[in-house]
């Protein structure tokens, strides 16, 4: 049998009843679409970060897109994000009609390098999009007093954070808005595609409710705005407000994953995650570092074992970016990871046996 990075199953075999309670609930209320469960899981999730508005949409690359558009970026505007990112981020940017400015990122951490942020900013600059990947906060402090000096928007990509925090504050509550992911294998993931937008500003709440439904601010009435339909379904929403409540369980659970890998991997020479001072990581994927990545990777297969990359390809390097004008050794910190860089396997319900194999054999492939 495989062992993959992501495996469902496990953990709907202990929520079968819970989640087909959901699919029950919203097929027996006589409504379909945005009823009372995405009202009651925008709500629920709100009240958990302490922020006023979330908006539910489809999935987490609109949430993105409408968030931008929200904010007021569009055609002409510059947003500041990274390549060493899952490509939904940039294509959300493309979406709204802006232009992505890559900045490179920390060797140690993989996150953002702030210190880069200021010298990427010019006049056409309107947003600053930091990614918090795999788990872990980007420091927001340099970049809340970059966007405030000047008057830039601050848009957090969380869609691999939920549930993180940063010396006590989570993840998504800092900036102007926040954008969610709720695809099956997130930290907080739906049975299906899903999305949502965090925001303190009710303008900003407002934009997105039209931009979500067609532009219109009521069901078919006048369009304001002309927009696509990127509503929220009511059986993704009441599944997620069920999962909502484990949340705290499922961060609790992969951060204990997380601990069995340090102790049973930490002195093969791999480079494992760094979890930076006052973080709390909540590890969506377990990412580690070696320079015969590949090797590991094949031979590993011989062990019925199947590990991905996040992400082998960086951005700035793919074709469909190619007009952006980025060259091999542009950001030569994210195009080095992309060449050491794996994913281990990492989700609550991961059985500790398979985790035990999957030490084993990386001990086996390393000696």
């Amino acid at each position: 049998m495989t062992t993959y990075v992501w495996d469902y199953l496990p953990e709907y075999e202990n929520e079968r009843e819970d989640i087909l309670g959901a699919v029950e609930k919203v097929f027996s209320s006589g409504r379909l679409v945005l009823a009372e469960s995405v009202k009651g899981f925008e709500e629920e999730f709100a009240a958990y970060h302490g922020v006023g508005t979330c908006v539910g949409v489809d999935n987490g690359t609109n949430a993105i897109k409408l968030a931008l558009q929200a904010l007021g970026v569009g055609p002409g505007d510059e947003v500041v994000t990274v390549s060493n990112t899952a490509a939904p981020t940039v294509v959300a940017i493309d979406g709204a009609g802006a232009t992505p400015v890559f900045v490179d990122v920390n060797e140690d951490d993989f996150l953002i390098d702030t210190d880069q942020v200021e010298a990427a900013v010019t006049s056409r600059t309107k947003c600053l999009l930091p990614v918090h990947l795999y788990g872990q906060c980007v420091d927001l402090a340099p970049l809340r007093a970059l966007a405030d000096r000047h008057g830039l928007a601050l848009l957090e990509d969380c869609a691999q954070a939920h549930g993180a925090r940063q010396h006590g504050r989570l993840a998504g509550t800092t900036g102007d808005a926040a954008a969610y992911s709720f695809y099956p294998t997130k930290v907080l993931g739906a049975y299906g595609d899903g999305g949502a937008v965090l925001t303190s500003r009710p303008e900003v709440g407002t934009a997105l409710r039209k931009l979500r439904y067609y532009g219109m601010e009521k069901t078919y009435y006048t369009v304001q705005t002309p927009a696509h339909n990127s509503r929220l379904d009511e059986v993704q929403a009441e599944i997620l407000r069920r999962k909502l409540t484990r949340l705290d369980a499922y961060t609790a659970a992969r951060r204990e994953v997380a601990r069995r890998y340090a102790e049973g991997l930490g002195d093969t020479g791999l480079v494992l995650p760094k979890v930076n001072e006052g973080n709390e990581h909540v590890y969506y994927v377990y990412v580690v570092r070696h320079p015969r990545r590949d090797e590991i990777i094949e031979r590993l297969k011989a062990h019925d074992i199947s590990l991905n990359i996040s992400y082998p390809w960086p951005v700035h390097t793919m074709s469909g970016f190619a007009h952006l004008g980025y060259r091999q050794g542009s950001l030569p910190v994210t195009e080095k990871l992309a060449g050491e860089i794996f994913s281990l396997p990492m989700y609550p319900s991961l059985p500790a046996g398979l985790q035990d194999k999957v030490i084993a054999a990386i001990r086996e492939v390393l000696t």
